[in-house]
């Protein structure tokens, strides 16, 4: 503890930093978020439940929690040129804009979150009118350019349930900005613009925001369709009453669209803009009007500001800064593909009625993270070559340079309390919903760490927990993760300094574990022959941990895996699980490959291997924590078939690849469910990690009591795999329903919570390992498992996450 007090007195008050986990200072529970806007990589921007826009990530990895009071849509009613109506979709009462009408009653709103799409449901009171706004972003599996588009799209639909025709207006006003004190810092402006191309028409206003690092552009614009008119509010004091804007809009349902640009804002001094889409609705009737959301920040530092690096999206819409107009067009003339592409892949889940629909949801909704991680997709310059990415070492790469070419490089946080790009160890089980949805993604991000691999950093530092001094990165050596985003990610790789983690048992397994599974599922042979020397160096690396030669590798005596809190001695089920199926992969890969003399190797590593972790550990139910014969050598650990997981989503868990006894498998299974699940909470809360076999959770370590959602989702996983339906739904269904409703931590899911009051790291990617149990679920035959009755644990039994603007149903 006084080693990193003083590091962080160091970091955040000498240098300015930030810190890269903040143990002092945690991100505050608040229960407002809901679906993010923006596709992978180009930087999110949230709204709450509630309408709000509340949680910003435009500088890459960097987030400015915000809820920006301008940023509004109004909607405006008129009947025989009269003004009927006239009110903020907001339930505030804000302290600024008092010359608008606030307050709207929550109890005639609902909100729908499927992510990438959203819905916002008002029941206009006493109007007979309902809005229905579809948010909709581009998030589409298997895409590698809408996907990575900074655009959202509002889709209004209007229905008229008067007797006579009504003119419908909705303003959307947005700042100039974030939130943040740069607002405040002057040059700020905005200008009006209009696109046409291919005969669609798009009007709104760009607001430049002109900060010395990291420049963008906002645009807010509607789609001028037939019967729709666009007006515009170029600038306006967001921090004042508003009363011009407001009476503009009152007055005849349209803003008075001023031509030129606003002058740039003094310091100190804020500015906003509004656009307005207007059409008549008739009696019984319904319209749509469709406005968007774009910014474009095409080049971007990281914290050490040495490199510029260009954002994906810039392949096709150019890296000038004066994309935002296009990108308008772009999304409001292709949403409607966007979203029949999302129905098509979405839609077999949905209407599967033997699904439990907690778990359709989800399944959706815990994507979020793939592009509200503090995500990041960037271009290979073009003038680069391959020796720049390879590092001295990486000249067996081959095709590491037209992966990188053509796909880009990417990496989201471990959290967004932990600001780590691609943690390693987390990202096993996150890389599910990438390599099932976005293979190229999982393919680059391989090869960025294969290069991290075989090249080193002998800088030395001091490591946080220990006290002692090591070199960053060794070679040969899986690095913990890519780098920090307040810093220079790619080129400083592990930004982690709490243990020297080239002594961490899981990291190279990991790395094995991955490269076959994504084999497996790509059937990609360029990337398995790239990656096999890697594989090998990795694995001899790991050898030297296997003490005894008895063909298993021991841990550390300190906490040397992604528990790295909970110490674990000689031989473990995790670790060794973890070792015995990489080896099993290895001799399946020389198989393919045809390498017979490493096939012969690892074959003989692997039966050892197999005898001796079935008689260190099996104590006749499950798998022992670990071999040390400690006080809690026996506790029943949650995550103790991961390497089975692995081995089970690869079809290696059968015939001669069986590594675990089948029957063992299944009986530790079935322990893990009776006491970590059914034992803990009720059975409510999904499973502990660590229980003894008095039925007690294990308290040795503060992540031995923890649950861990992503560890969950997994286990879950697992289940099925092995025929347990019933069990991995009701395992899972408890995270869901902790987190989701009782807790209301809704697109926020942490790493992990205790039975009570206590929960760490909010916004996590482990969770993403969901995606897991669906790969377990798509080639299971339903009616083959007749233990498919779903028992829903007690709770809210709605069939999706509904809440209102004020409660939750």
């Amino acid at each position: 503890p006084c080693r990193y007090f003083r590091w962080w007195i160091k970091k955040t008050l000498i240098e300015k930093k930030s810190a890269f986990i903040d143990l002092l200072c945690a991100v505050p529970l608040q229960q407002i978020y809901g679906c993010p806007l923006g596709g992978i990589g180009g930087g999110t921007i949230t709204r709450g439940w509630r309408g709000e826009f509340c949680r910003w990530q435009l500088n890459p990895g960097l987030y400015h929690y915000e809820t920006v009071i301008a940023n509004q849509f109004t909607v405006c009613l008129r009947c025989k040129g009269q003004t009927i109506y006239q009110q903020v979709l907001s339930v505030e009462r804000p302290s600024s804009l008092q010359g608008w009408n606030w307050g709207y009653c929550g109890h005639y709103a609902f909100y729908h979150a499927l992510y990438p799409r959203a819905w916002l449901v008002y029941e206009l009171p006493g109007q007979n009118v309902v809005l229905t706004c579809r948010q909709v972003s581009p998030v589409i599996p298997h895409d590698y350019k809408d996907s990575s588009l900074p655009v959202a799209v509002f889709v209004w639909e209007v229905e008229n349930g008067r007797d006579e025709d009504v003119e419908v207006s909705i303003m959307f006003s947005l700042q100039n900005g974030t939130g943040a004190k740069e607002d405040r810092s002057g040059g700020h402006w905005n200008e009006p613009f209009t696109f046409q191309k291919d005969g669609q028409r798009v009007a709104g206003v760009l607001l430049h925001h002109c900060p010395a690092v990291n420049p963008f552009t906002l645009a807010i614009s509607a789609w001028e369709k037939a019967g729709t008119g666009v007006t515009h509010v170029t600038a306006f004091n967001p921090m004042g009453l508003g009363r011009e804007v407001w009476q503009d809009l009152l007055q005849d349902g349209r803003l008075d669209s001023p031509t030129g640009k606003s002058r740039p804002t003094e310091k100190g001094e804020v500015t906003a803009a509004a656009v307005c889409a207007s059409c008549r609705v008739p009696a019984h009737g319904h319209r749509t009007l469709e406005l968007a959301l774009a910014w474009d920040m095409p080049c971007v530092h990281f914290g050490s500001k040495e490199k510029l690096h260009l954002r994906r999206y810039t392949r096709f819409f150019g890296s000038e800064g004066n994309a935002a107009p296009s990108l308008s067009h772009y999304a409001l003339t292709h949403y409607e593909e966007w979203e029949r592409k999302i129905e098509a892949w979405q839609n077999p889940i949905l209407e599967n009625s033997q699904l439990p629909s907690w778990y359709k949801s989800a399944l959706f909704n815990e994507l979020y993270f793939m592009t509200d991680g503090g995500t990041i997709w960037m271009e290979v310059p073009p003038d680069c070559c391959a020796e720049d990415l390879q590092g001295p070492a990486g000249a067996g790469l081959s095709h590491l340079l037209p992966v990188l070419r053509e796909y880009g490089r990417f990496a989201y946080l471990e959290g967004q309390e932990y600001r780590m790009y691609n943690t390693y160890d987390v990202h096993f089980y996150a890389s599910f919903a990438l390599v099932m949805l976005w293979p190229k993604l999982q393919i680059s991000l391989q090869y960025d760490i294969a290069v991290t691999v075989v090249n080193e950093d002998v800088q030395p530092r001091q490591y946080l927990m220990c006290g002692q001094t090591a070199q960053v990165k060794m070679k040969n050596v899986v690095p913990h993760d890519i780098g920090d985003p307040d810093d220079e990610p790619w080129q400083r790789v592990n930004a982690y300094l709490m243990h020297d983690t080239a002594d961490w048992k899981d990291l190279n397994l990991k790395f094995v574990l991955q490269v076959y599974r994504d084999y497996h599922l790509t059937h990609d042979s360029l990337y398995l022959r790239d990656m096999w020397p890697v594989c090998q160096a990795v694995m001899e690396s790991e050898l030297k941990f296997d003490t005894d030669n008895d063909g298993l590798i021991e841990n550390g005596g300190f906490a040397d895996q992604t528990y790295d809190a909970w110490v674990v001695h000689g031989a473990s089920a995790y670790c060794g699980g973890l070792w015995l199926a990489a080896v099993c992969m290895m001799c399946k890969m020389a198989e393919v490959l045809g390498d017979t003399e490493v096939r012969q190797k690892y074959l003989d590593i692997l039966n050892k291997g197999k005898e001796a972790f079935e008689r260190m550990l099996w104590n006749g139910k499950y798998y022992n924590y670990d071999s040390s014969g400690s006080d809690t050598s026996s506790s029943i650990m949650s995550d103790q078939c991961a390497g089975q997981w692995f081995l089970g989503a690869c079809g290696l868990d059968q015939g001669e690849f069986e590594v675990f006894p089948k029957s063992h498998i299944l009986s530790a299974l079935q322990t893990i469910f009776e006491n970590n699940v059914l034992g803990f909470a009720g059975g409510t809360m999904g499973a502990v990690n660590g229980m003894r076999p008095d039925g007690v959770p294990d308290t040795s370590s503060v992540q031995s009591n923890e649950v861990w959602i992503g560890v969950v989702y997994s286990l879950a996983a697992t289940m099925i795999q092995e025929g347990m339906v019933e069990e991995g739904f009701r395992t899972a269904e408890g995270c869901y329903r902790t987190v989701w409703e009782r807790l209301g931590m809704a697109f926020q899911t942490p790493e992990a919570y205790r039975e009570k009051k206590v929960y760490r790291s909010l916004a996590y990617m482990r969770p993403l390992s969901i995606w897991s149990m669906q790969l377990a679920l798509e080639p299971c035959s339903f009616p083959s498992h007749p233990k498919l009755q779903l028992v829903p644990c007690p709770g809210p039994q709605e069939t999706f996450l509904l809440q209102s603007l004020g409660w939750v149903r």
